[in-house]
């Protein structure tokens, strides 16, 4: 094995449920997440020579590319990240392996079912791939302090979109 593809192996076996998480966030779907995670780490495979490891992370090196195939995505199935969710069919629990049986995880789908997909977006760099926020603003090209109030709203839009959910589940 080539010094380049041990150095690839090692940063596909760091972020890959990195980038995963990224997707399936924000499709809320399981094969297409898969599918776009295999095409993230083979488009970073044939321009893994064009990485600068000065310029940014490899984990940031991935959302970005990732991003830019969530954006493909999009275009290329006419979905339009303003879409509310609502008029979105539900998505069936996927199969018997599926983490979002467990009821904290099913919570979390319903939250992300019910924020808008840049806020999907964003949950899904900060929480699936772990990113920080100055990270994130390089991506996104907005303020670090502008990303950290955007995930602070968004968390507290967050816990009113549960508690109003646990308010009607009394009712």
């Amino acid at each position: 094995m080539t010094r380049i593809e041990t150095t690839f192996e090692g940063i596909y076996a760091d972020n890959f449920s990195y980038v995963y998480n990224m997707f399936y966030m924000k499709l809320l779907h399981r094969e297409t997440a898969e599918d776009l995670t295999s095409q993230t780490f083979l488009n970073a495979y044939s321009h893994f020579n064009e990485f600068n490891s000065s310029r940014a992370s490899a984990r940031t090196w991935l959302c970005t590319i990732a991003r830019n195939l969530m954006i493909d995505y999009f275009r290329r199935n006419a979905i339009r990240p303003d879409t509310p969710t609502e008029t979105l069919p539900e998505l069936p629990v996927e199969d018997e392996y599926s983490v979002l049986k467990d009821p904290i995880n099913q919570e979390v789908r319903f939250i992300l079912s019910h924020i808008r997909e840049e806020e999907r977006e964003l949950i899904a760099m900060r929480y699936g791939m772990d990113l920080s926020p100055a990270e994130i603003s390089k991506i996104l090209g907005i303020s670090s302090k502008a990303v950290t109030e955007r995930i602070r709203r968004l968390l507290e839009k967050s816990r009113k979109i549960e508690k109003d959910r646990n308010l009607a589940d009394i009712l």
